[in-house]
């Protein structure tokens, strides 16, 4: 067994070789080769004719042709000025090359364009701070079909009392549907990556939620600091307390209140999670209702988290 995979390992160097492409690791390049799954993810987005889709490392372009198929446009952003250079000899002297446009250079600095989907296979270590940019976008885009690590995948995706549920879970789907699609193997991808895939549907909400994202972002971040602890026990920390106390005493002053001789930030705060039944909770079984009532909870009594 150990002699096969040495054996396939030195083809695929070998085919790559050829091509005169060496993927570069930092920046995550693992193409994406198997035809079926391409057509399985462009079939997924329900892509139309009259659709803008920005694709994020399209790589040599496997998956980019296929949505210049349907497309009106695809808007491809490529860190890597070799694959785009290969991009660009892809679709030299063809009808696709009026309808895609390349931008070069790190997404995550990038401003998005209008578009109405993403499609994307993308490099796993932006996979968070990609998912937020994404969904904080506006306008609102139709859906995105992305390729992600398969842990992070299930991590989007958990539900309260499952193993992987965390931040990540409820601050996705406080702000979007997200459905697990299909399961994608190491040897689909060229050169094979160490980790198992997955591509994963997330549809914004649409309208979004009427909270403060930041908000909302600072109390989760409290809350599965220590997932499986109670919550009395979690807002009894020192720098929780000091955060909870300045934004406090900032509201009053914003609001020309008087702040009491008398007021204890720290018996504020237990009365607040003991009236609303929310101090002997978990962050690791609670839903969005209830991160939603005890935002609201803070939140009246002039305590925030940003």
């Amino acid at each position: 067994m150990p002699k096969e995979r040495v054996q396939k390992k030195s083809r695929v160097h070998k085919e790559i070789q050829k091509e005169g492409i060496n993927f570069n690791k930092e920046f995550g390049q693992h193409i994406l080769k198997n035809p079926l799954i391409i057509t399985s993810m462009v079939e997924k987005a329900a892509v139309r004719p009259t659709d803008v889709v920005i694709e994020i490392g399209p790589g040599t372009g496997n998956l980019t042709v296929r949505l210049l198929e349907k497309a009106k446009k695809v808007i491809a952003f490529e860190i890597d000025p070799r694959l785009v250079a290969e991009l660009q000899k892809r679709v030299q002297g063809t009808p696709f090359k009026s309808k895609l446009d390349i931008v070069i250079g790190d997404v995550l600095k990038s401003e998005f364009p209008f578009f109405d989907l993403c499609v994307a296979n993308l490099p796993y270590q932006i996979s968070s701070p990609f998912v937020f940019k994404l969904l904080l976008h506006r306008p609102i885009f139709r859906c995105a079909i992305v390729m992600f690590q398969r842990e992070f995948a299930q991590r989007l995706v958990a539900k309260p009392g499952e193993k992987l549920y965390c931040r990540l879970s409820v601050n996705t789907q406080l702000l979007a549907r997200v459905d697990h699609l299909m399961k994608i193997g190491k040897n689909n991808f060229r050169p094979p990556p160490k980790v198992e895939s997955s591509v994963v549907r997330i549809e914004p909400k649409n309208p979004p939620p009427a909270v403060n994202y930041q908000e909302w972002d600072g109390l989760t971040r409290i809350c599965f600091t220590r997932k499986n602890k109670r919550l009395s026990s979690e807002f009894k920390q020192k720098k929780v307390i000091e955060l909870l106390e300045k934004n406090f005493r900032i509201h009053c002053s914003v609001h020309n209140k008087t702040v009491p001789n008398d007021f204890n930030i720290k018996s504020k705060i237990e009365e607040i999670l003991t009236t609303n039944q929310f101090a002997d909770k978990r962050a690791r079984h609670m839903d969005l209702d209830d991160f939603l009532g005890l935002l609201h909870a803070f939140n009246v009594e002039g305590i925030h988290f940003c």
